[in-house]
């Protein structure tokens, strides 16, 4: 048995290996870019020019609640904190912060002149006023501090003689260092300034200290902290999703400046969590099995590590490091005993060290692992079933879409529910009661916000035989109406992987909603169904030989292949299959897996063939006329971008950008897709421009140039408006001055002379802003547009609720206008944003958000299935690999698409 030095340290690790001095580390190179940002004159969001007035005006109130600061005269303090144990080693652990803070509080609240405390439970403490000195030093004790080092070859009982004798108890007091010293200083009326639309670092870091403020508040509570999210543990909040775990529905709650003054926004929100209680009991539910001697141990393994759990009966708390190797009855120990005047060591193992010993009865533990607590050289092992697990504690792997959609089922809320729920969340948090919020001078409205809102006219639709109509409430359907240009499909055939349905039923429902929609699909060349012998066969062998089966059969390669597959969600063929057809072959695509299959089934399909053959279900009637403001009159490419990342958790994985531009112009309904990897969880996207000599640009952009100047009559754009999804507030300067930057590059490397004129537009769902009618249990109406009084106090925003809220609450979208060089009134561009959530191909409903990004997602996602079936440990090369300690990692790049499909709407 080792030593325990009883601070709760780490063992000393070993010096990290020399840096290479050719390599720029991964944050140096982001600095850089910011830098760079800062040094030239760089482009800032625009300011709103003015607001819109179009539309119907209704009352609606929203989630926001006005904030008054009367002690604007007054400042905060910054202080930067350093924790350390006694022997001057500096504390790394999460979470003991606050209680040591909390202590110095408590002890030396007459040295600190009674002041109260903002700590974020890291490096920074705020104060308002300052305390009577720039540098403070502090020693506390904590009792009953968990150490992170579990120490000895079996459970310590601190009931237990020899067991205290044995080893130092894991729960034992400890002294710390505090030192608080002063960082600086931020005046209170930087907020009044940032309401003027001022914004300052002082503004920001005030705003952020009224939000630690909020963080610390709920966690004197006892509450999970997640960002600006918080969680009671109430058993009332949670959900089971199923596989061991829960949503845990808490409370965002944020400061924002808006043209109104000061608010906080409270909204539901919600976490995942591990199921809480007995460990055999969680692991039963995570592995989908009915007893525990069926338990895969290997997986148990893993999904165990780091989890915190109470042991029974001390209920003292350790976090798992492990399982045994040997089952409790054979794994052995030493246990040092009493033996007379000294001490003797027994090999025992636990189960009868726990049985006999402790004369704790176990009952199904003897054949099972047992829970390691220790290091590797020294581990402490307990029964599995006297563990249990805290609650509270995130789960952060991704989600099965079984679970998700048990969780959007569970934890929906309709409008008036919702209201309910968050009048009661700010009653019970009781802010006024705040010490630090009452220094400030802060008191917050107990009333939602009213603002004015207007319900835009939805767009006329063209479709086929020359009609038009007016989609009511968001939605429309093909009923007794002819597509605006349905293709011919001659060249086909049918591929099923093993799906149980009727095929000819299937295929005779295609070819009869067809006709009456205006396609024309002749008989299938063939329907090749799957040889048994391969159903078990790995994903990419069972695709190659259907395709052995495809060429031996038909008599030249199809325009189109319809395929059938076994599973509705999440196939493993889907990938394999998609990435065959598209970049080897060149074939078109569209994936079943029928289950109910009626007219309403089979014409949601045919608008998907429809769209990727090149045919155009709906066009908007301003399209066709046409009289688009602004974006008719010049040839004007449209852009969506957008960056899809790894599940959360796997680092390893690339980022997929994908960007997709419109063509043909005039129209505004049809788009093509160019989709690149790069570096692992990198938002800005960095292949927009890829110069590799004087005369070769491999970037994006020009791919899509290039496309819209040979689809629109030989025509540059004058005009490119640009729709980006997926960055944050803290992002626009990026998206402003390197995303645009590359984009003015491909421009200049086309034709140096060209200089098109640009409009910037970020969509955010990601928010916590919601709309609610007054004494209505309705959502919003569809086409609902909001540009006063909550949105910023400067810069050009707005909220749309483009789509019909069935279920729920609807989830506006928020528009930020980083820039606008054509001059659109505020009418203008709020009209052709909402008309963008109208020409979505793939649907007969208004979209949340602009086709545009809808589509670059859907191209992102799709391509990024071709990559889970990749070998890449064999990828050489890199389109944008990022760096670190030992040099570029090789980001492995998406195979091209064959031309006949490239340009195509594949991604439908």
């Amino acid at each position: 048995m080792g030593s325990q030095d009883g601070n709760g340290a780490e063992e000393a690790l070993p010096p990290p290996p020399p840096v290479p001095p050719n390599v720029v580390p991964v944050k140096a190179e982001a600095e850089q870019a910011l830098e760079l940002v800062k040094k030239k004159n760089a482009r800032v969001p625009m300011a709103r020019r003015n607001l819109g007035t179009k539309g119907q005006r209704t009352p609606l109130l929203t989630n926001h609640f006005k904030v008054k600061v009367s002690n604007t005269e007054g400042h905060f303090f910054h202080y930067s904190v350093a924790l350390s144990y006694e022997d001057g080693r500096p504390v790394d652990g999460k979470g003991v912060g606050r209680r040591v803070i909390d202590r110095v509080h408590e002890t030396y609240n007459s040295e600190l002149s009674g002041k109260d405390f903002a700590y974020d439970g890291e490096k920074s403490l705020f104060t308002v006023g300052a305390l009577p000195q720039n540098k403070l030093e502090f020693t506390v004790v904590l009792e009953d501090v968990t150490s992170d080092r579990n120490n000895g070859n079996c459970s310590p009982d601190p009931n237990n003689e020899s067991d205290r004798k044995r080893v130092r108890r894991p729960y034992r007091s400890k002294t710390f260092k505090v030192e608080i010293s002063f960082a600086a200083k931020i005046p209170m009326k930087s907020i009044a300034s940032a309401l003027r639309g001022q914004e300052s670092e002082n503004s920001q870091e005030a705003l952020r200290v009224l939000d630690i403020i909020l963080r610390q508040h709920a966690s004197k509570q006892g509450c999970l902290l997640v960002r600006q999210s918080f969680f009671h543990n109430d058993p009332k909040n949670f959900v089971d999703v199923g596989g061991g775990v829960l949503g845990c529905r808490g409370f965002h709650s944020s400061f924002r400046t808006a043209q109104d003054g000061l608010s906080l926004n409270i909204d539901v929100s919600t976490t995942m969590i591990i199921q809480p209680g007995p460990v055999v009991d969680f692991l039963l539910a995570n592995q989908g099995v009915r007893d525990p001697y069926s338990l895969d141990w290997n997986k148990a393994k893993r999904t165990l590590k780091n989890l915190r759990i109470q042991v029974s009966p001390s209920n003292s708390e350790y976090k798992i490091t492990g399982l045994s190797e040997k089952p409790c009855e054979d794994q052995m120990f030493t246990l040092k005993q009493r033996n007379g005047d000294g001490f003797e060591e027994v090999e025992v193992t636990v189960y009868d060290y726990f049985v006999n010993h402790r004369k704790i009865a176990l009952r199904y533990s003897d054949k099972l692992p047992c829970i390691n607590v220790g290091k590797p050289k020294r581990p402490t092992y307990f029964p599995v079933e006297l563990c249990t697990l805290v609650s509270l504690q995130r789960y952060t792997k991704a989600l099965s879409t079984l679970q998700r959609s048990s969780l959007v089922e569970k934890s929906r809320q309709k409008p008036q529910e919702r209201m309910t729920v968050l009048s009661g969340a700010l009653k019970k948090n009781n802010y006024d009661a705040e010490p630090m919020l009452r220094s400030c001078g802060v008191s917050i409205s107990s009333s939602f916000t009213q603002v004015e809102g207007r319900v835009l006219q939805p767009p006329r639709l063209k479709v086929g035989n020359g009609e038009d109509f007016a989609p009511a409430r968001g939605r429309w359907n093909f009923n007794n109406k002819k597509l605006v240009q349905p293709i011919q499909i001659d060249k086909w055939a049918v591929v099923n992987f093993s799906a149980r349905c009727d095929i000819n039923g299937l295929v005779e429902n295609l070819m009869r909603c067809g006709n009456q929609k205006g396609i024309l699909i002749k008989d299938p060349f063939d329907v090749i169904v799957e040889n048994p012998q391969f159903r078990r066969a790995p994903p990419l062998v069972r695709v190659e030989k259907m395709f052995e089966e495809i060429q031996s059969r038909l008599p030249g390669q199809p325009d189109f292949l319809l395929c059938l597959l076994p599973e509705r969600k999440n196939s493993d063929l889907y990938g394999p299959w998609k990435r065959k057809n598209l970049s080897e072959h060149g074939i078109v695509t569209q994936c079943i897996a029928p289950t109910r299959v009626n007219d309403q089934y089979v014409t949601n399909v045919l608008l998907k063939i429809n769209a990727k053959l090149g045919g155009l279900n709906s066009m908007l009637v301003v399209e066709h006329s046409p009289s688009i403001p602004m974006v008719s009159k010049k040839p004007t490419i449209i852009l969506g971008m957008d960056v899809s990342h790894g599940s959360p958790g796997q680092s390893d994985i690339p980022s997929i950008a994908a960007v997709v531009s419109s063509r043909q112009w005039p129209s505004i309904s049809r788009y093509r897709a160019s989709v690149r990897t790069q570096s692992p969880k990198v938002e800005m996207i960095d292949s927009l421009y890829k110069r590799v000599s004087d005369t070769e640009d491999e970037g994006i952009v020009r791919e899509l140039l290039l496309d819209f100047y040979t689809s629109s009559r030989k025509m540059k754009p004058d005009q490119i408006i640009i729709f980006r999804d997926g960055v944050s507030e803290s992002q626009f300067n990026q998206v402003l001055n390197i995303e645009l930057d590359q984009i003015i590059e491909a421009c200049k490397f086309l034709d140096a002379n060209w200089e098109p004129k640009f409009v910037v537009i970020v969509a955010q769902k990601n928010h916590h802003t919601k709309f609610f009618l007054p004494n209505s249990p309705d959502n919003v109406q569809p086409g609902t547009i909001i540009d006063n009084r909550i949105c910023h106090p400067r810069n050009n925003d707005f909220y749309l609720c483009a789509h019909a809220g069935m279920i729920g609450t609807t989830r506006p979208t928020h528009y930020h206008v980083l820039l606008d060089e054509v001059g659109f009134s505020a009418d203008d561009l709020q009209e052709l944003v909402h008309s963008l959530s109208y020409v979505y191909q793939r649907s007969t409903t208004a979209i949340s958000v602009v086709a545009p990004i809808c589509y670059a997602h859907l191209a992102a996602s799709q391509m990024g299935q071709f990559m889970k079936f990749e070998d890449t440990s064999d990828t050489s090369s890199s389109r944008g690999g990022g760096m670190t300690s030992a040099g570029p990692v090789p980001v492995p790049q998406l195979p091209k698409l064959k031309d006949q499909v490239s340009s195509s709407m594949f991604f439908c």
